[in-house]
C-alpha cells in the first residue's frame, strides 16, 4: 500500500485480523485498493479475496458516526432492499466490512434508450424504501421545519456572501426568510416516510442481476414523500427533457396510489406540485453545500454542478405565484452575481436574467 496513509494501514490489519478470526472462509488476496470518497470525511477501499472481494470504510469516529448506517443497513435489508451487508463493524475506531456490490454505478448507464426501464427500477425500489417504517436501534431524525429551514439557509449564508461575496439588504433578506418558511410549511404537509436523502444516480448501483442497489443511506431521515423522488429525476449530475420527468412523477404517484402510499384525493397536479415544491428546497439547500464543500472542506469539483441545481430552481419555483419575490430576487440580483463570476454557466443559464 504505497504513499496510503496511517488510517488505511490501521484500517488494512484489522480487516485482516477480523477475517482470520471471524471468516476463515474469505481469504484476503492483497492490500486496500481506493475505490472513492465522498462529501463526507468517508472513504472506501477495495479488499481483494481469493474470491470476490470486499469494501472496507474508513469513518473517523471524531468527524462520523457509523451507527445509523448499521443499524438502516439492516433495517433496509430486512425490508428486502439491496443495501450492502454489514459483516463487521469497529465504531471506536471507524472501521467497517461490506459487502462488495461492484462498480455499476446507475449514471453511466442511464441513455435514452435504457433511462425508461431503469428508472422503473430504481422507482420500484424507491417503494420499498419509503415504505421502510422502522430501524430497530436507531429513531431515525424528523425532516422537522427547522432542519428545512437551516438546510435552506445555506444558500444564504454560503453561497451568497461567501461564494458571491454579495450583501444583501433587509429587505431581501426578508424575501428569501419569508420564501424559506412558505416552501417548508409547504413539503411539511405532506406524507412523511422513510427519507434516504441523497437518492441519485451516483448512490444506486446495477447489480450483476439486475437489480437495484442502494448505497449512502447513513443520512436517512423522516420527511416528505417526493424528497428521494426529487433526488433521483432532478438529479444534478444528469438531466432530461421536462416532459420525461414530468411523466415519471406521474409514474410513481400511480405507483404509490396503488400501494396505498397517498391520501384519497391527491390528483397528479397535486402531486407535480409537491414535486415542485421540493424540489425548490432541495436545490435552494444543494447550491448552499455546494459552496461550502468548495470553502470549507476545499471540494471543488462540486462547483461544476452548481449552474444545473440553478437552473432546476428557477423552473421549479417560476409556475408558483407565492414564489414571485423568490423567483425575481434569484433572477435579477443573485443569478446575475453568479453569471458576473461564472460567465461560462450563462449557456445554461441566461435565460433566466430578469
Amino acid at each position: 500500500m504505497h504513499g496510503v496513509d496511517q488510517r488505511a494501514q490501521q484500517l488494512q490489519v484489522w480487516a485482516v485480523e477480523w477475517l482470520a478470526r471471524e471468516r476463515a472462509d474469505l481469504k484476503p488476496a492483497g492490500d486496500l485498493v481506493t475505490v472513492s470518497g465522498d462529501a463526507s470525511f468517508r472513504r472506501y477501499f477495495r479488499l481483494p479475496l481469493a474470491q470476490g472481494s470486499l469494501i472496507g470504510v474508513d469513518a473517523p469516529p471524531d468527524k462520523e458516526n457509523s451507527h445509523p448506517f448499521v443499524a438502516i443497513a439492516r433495517a433496509l435489508r430486512a425490508h428486502g432492499v439491496h443495501v450492502p451487508e454489514v459483516l463487521a463493524a469497529d465504531f471506536d475506531l471507524g472501521f467497517m466490512l461490506l459487502e462488495d456490490f461492484g462498480d455499476t454505478l446507475l449514471r453511466p448507464k442511464l441513455e435514452a434508450t435504457t433511462v425508461d426501464a431503469l428508472y422503473t427500477r430504481a422507482m420500484q425500489t424507491l417503494l420499498h424504501v419509503l415504505a421502510c417504517d422502522e430501524v430497530p436501534g436507531y429513531a431515525l431524525p424528523p425532516y422537522d421545519r427547522q432542519r428545512l429551514m437551516d438546510e435552506m439557509s445555506l444558500l444564504r449564508d454560503w453561497f451568497v456572501p461567501r461564494y458571491l461575496g454579495l450583501e444583501l439588504d433587509t429587505g431581501q433578506q426578508a424575501v428569501l426568510v419569508n420564501a424559506f418558511a412558505l416552501i417548508a410549511d409547504d413539503v411539511l404537509a405532506q406524507p412523511q416516510v422513510f427519507v434516504h436523502r441523497d437518492y441519485h444516480s451516483r448512490n444506486l448501483m446495477l447489480l450483476g442481476n439486475g437489480e437495484i442497489g442502494v448505497i449512502d443511506f447513513q443520512d436517512a431521515v423522516t420527511g416528505p414523500i417526493t424528497y428521494d423522488l426529487v433526488s433521483l429525476l432532478r438529479d444534478a449530475y444528469v438531466v432530461w427533457p421536462q416532459a420525461d420527468v414530468e411523466r415519471w412523477v406521474r409514474q410513481f404517484a400511480a405507483m404509490l396510489r396503488e400501494a396505498g402510499h397517498l391520501p384519497a384525493g391527491v390528483d397528479d397536479a397535486e402531486f407535480l406540485r409537491w414535486f415542485d415544491w421540493m424540489g425548490a428546497q432541495r436545490h435552494l439547500k444543494v447550491v448552499g453545500i455546494f459552496a461550502r464543500l468548495s470553502i470549507r472542506d476545499g471540494k471543488h469539483g462540486y462547483l461544476e454542478d452548481i449552474p444545473c441545481v440553478f437552473n432546476y430552481l428557477l423552473a421549479e419555483i417560476e409556475p408558483y405565484p407565492e414564489l414571485r419575490a423568490l423567483s425575481r430576487l434569484l433572477r435579477g440580483v443573485i443569478l446575475p452575481a453568479y453569471l458576473q463570476k461564472k460567465p461560462d454557466a450563462a449557456a445554461l443559464l441566461g435565460r433566466w436574467l430578469a
